[in-house]
C-alpha cells in the first residue's frame, strides 16, 4: 500500500478522507442510477405504460446481479481493507484474485438460470400478456448476455475502493453510465425499428457495462503483478480463515440486497394486481427514490474502507469520527430530498411519462414514500458499518429484521387492508420500527471491541 494511501486511511482529516473516498463513489452511484433511470425515461417517451412496466419487472432481477457483486466485491473488499490494516498484503492479494474468479463463475451460473427459465420467472413477477414480450427482450440482453460484465464491473469497483482507489472506481462506473445515456436513444430510435425500444435500451445497458468491465480490468492489470489487486492466482488460495471471513461478510451483504430486492418484487407484484398503470407508476417511483439513496449509499461505500482499516488497526477514535461524519452527511442529503420530492412529486413523474393516470398514481406514491428516505439511510449506514468491521452476520440480521419482520409483512397486510394506499405508506411505517431495533443492536455491539482493547492494554 502506497504512503499516500496510508496517510489517507490513518492521518488525513476525516472530512478530507471522506471526500476523497466518498465523492467519486457518490458521483459514480448517481451516474449509474441516472443511466438506469434513462432507460425508463427514454422508454417513457413512447407513452406506453406496458413497456415501462416490463422494464420495471426486470429491475428486480437486475438487482440480483448487484447482490452477486456484493457477495464477492463487498465481502472481498471489506476483508482486503482489514488485511491492509493488519499489514497482511500477501493475503490481501490472494483474496482479491479469488474474489474476481468466484464472481465471474457465479455470474455465468445466474445468466444461465435466467436464460433457461425466462418466462416462468417473469410470470411469477407479475408479467401480463401485454408486458411479457418486452420484459423477455430486456432480460435477454441485460441479464443473460450482460450478466457477466455487470457483476465483474461492480465487483472490481468495490475492490478498487477497498485499496483507496475510489477515484478510479468512480470514473469507471460513471463512464459506463454516460455511455449508456448516449447509446440509449441511438439504439432505441435510430438503429432498431419502431416498437423495439425496450430491446434497444437493454442492448445499450449491456454494452455500457461491458465497457466499464474492460476499463476496470485494464486499471488492475496496469497496477502490476505485485499490486494488492491482481488476477494472478500463482500465489495460491486464500487461507481458510480468510475464505470464511469473506463469505461471512459477503453472503450477508448479498442477502441484504436480495431481501431489499424481494420486497421490491413483492411490491411490484402487489401493484400489478391493481393494474398495469399501477405497476408502471411503482416502477418509476422505485427508480426515482433511488436518487437520494444512491447518494447515501455512496457515502456508506466511501466510509467502509476507512472503517475497516481503522477497526483492524484498533484506532477506534478515528473510526467513530468517520462514522459520525458519514451519518450526518447522509441525513442532510436525505432531508433535503424529502422536501424536494414532496414539493415536486408531480413534475418528477411527468418527466418520465405523460399518461395521466400513471402520473396521478406515481405522484401519490412518491409524495408518501419520500418520508422514509432518512430512515432508510440510517438503516443502510448501520448495515455498512457492520460489514466494514467484519460483522457480516449482524449486518444480515438487521437486514432480515427490516425486510422479513417489518417491511414485507406490513406490505402484505396494508395492501390487504387499504389497497394502493397501504402500499404507499409501508416503507415509512416499517422503517420507524427498523431504526429503533437497529440502534439497540448497534450500541450493544459498539461496546465489545472497545472493552477487549481496554482489557488488552491493561494486561
Amino acid at each position: 500500500m502506497t504512503a499516500d494511501r496510508t496517510e489517507l486511511f490513518e492521518r488525513a482529516p476525516v472530512p478530507k478522507a471522506m471526500a476523497v473516498m466518498a465523492i467519486p463513489t457518490i458521483f459514480s452511484q448517481l451516474i449509474t442510477l441516472i443511466y438506469n433511470m434513462a432507460d425508463t425515461w427514454f422508454i417513457g417517451l413512447t407513452n406506453d405504460p406496458y413497456k415501462v412496466a416490463a422494464s420495471s419487472l426486470v429491475l428486480s432481477l437486475y438487482l440480483l446481479t448487484i447482490g452477486i457483486a456484493n457477495l464477492f466485491g463487498t465481502g472481498g473488499g471489506s476483508l482486503v481493507s482489514r488485511l491492509l490494516g493488519a499489514k497482511r498484503e500477501d493475503e490481501a492479494r490472494r483474496v482479491s484474485a479469488a474474489s474476481f474468479y468466484w464472481a465471474a463463475g457465479a455470474a455465468v451460473v445466474y445468466s444461465a438460470v435466467c436464460f433457461c427459465f425466462r418466462d416462468p420467472i417473469l410470470r411469477t413477477l407479475g408479467a401480463s400478456d401485454r408486458t411479457i414480450g418486452f420484459a423477455r427482450d430486456y432480460m435477454l440482453w441485460v441479464l443473460v448476455i450482460g450478466g457477466l460484465p455487470t457483476v465483474l464491473s461492480m465487483t472490481m469497483a468495490n475492490m478498487l475502493r477497498s485499496v483507496g482507489s475510489s477515484r478510479e472506481a468512480g470514473f469507471g462506473l460513471a463512464m459506463g453510465g454516460i455511455l449508456n445515456i448516449i447509446l440509449d436513444p441511438l439504439f432505441m430510435f435510430v438503429i432498431l425499428p419502431d416498437g423495439q425500444q425496450v430491446k434497444g435500451a437493454a442492448m445499450a445497458t449491456m454494452l455500457s457495462n461491458t465497457c466499464s468491465m474492460l476499463f476496470f480490468a485494464s486499471i488492475i492489470l496496469r497496477m502490476g503483478d505485485h499490486a494488492v489487486l491482481t488476477f494472478r492466482r500463482d500465489s495460491g488460495r486464500p487461507d481458510r480463515e480468510s475464505i470464511a471471513s469473506l463469505f461471512s461478510v459477503g453472503i450477508p451483504a448479498a442477502m441484504s440486497l436480495w431481501l431489499f430486492d424481494l420486497a421490491n418484487m413483492i411490491m411490484n407484484m402487489r401493484a400489478a394486481g391493481h393494474g398495469d398503470f399501477e405497476l408502471a407508476a411503482v416502477g418509476i417511483v422505485l427508480k426515482v427514490e433511488r436518487l437520494p439513496l444512491a447518494t447515501c449509499v455512496g457515502i456508506c461505500l466511501g466510509m467502509v474502507p476507512l472503517l475497516g482499516y481503522n477497526y483492524s488497526a484498533k484506532n477506534f477514535k478515528r473510526l467513530d469520527e468517520v462514522f459520525s461524519f458519514a451519518r450526518l452527511s447522509g441525513l442532510a442529503v436525505s432531508l433535503v430530498c424529502v422536501v424536494l420530492y414532496r414539493v415536486f412529486a408531480g413534475n418528477i413523474i411527468l418527466a418520465f411519462i405523460k399518461e395521466p393516470e400513471t402520473v396521478r398514481i406515481g405522484t401519490q406514491i412518491l409524495s408518501a414514500r419520500c418520508f422514509a428516505t432518512p430512515l432508510m439511510f440510517l438503516c443502510f449506514s448501520m448495515v455498512h458499518f457492520f460489514q466494514a468491521i467484519g460483522r457480516g452476520p449482524v449486518s444480515f440480521l438487521l437486514a432480515a429484521i427490516r425486510q422479513l419482520v417489518f417491511n414485507i409483512p406490513l406490505l402484505l397486510l396494508l395492501d390487504h387492508l387499504f389497497g394502493m394506499d397501504g402500499l404507499v405508506w409501508t416503507q415509512f411505517i416499517a422503517d420507524i420500527f427498523t431504526v429503533t431495533v437497529t440502534y439497540i443492536v448497534y450500541w450493544k455491539v459498539y461496546k465489545e471491541p472497545r472493552k477487549k482493547a481496554a482489557a488488552a492494554s491493561q494486561g
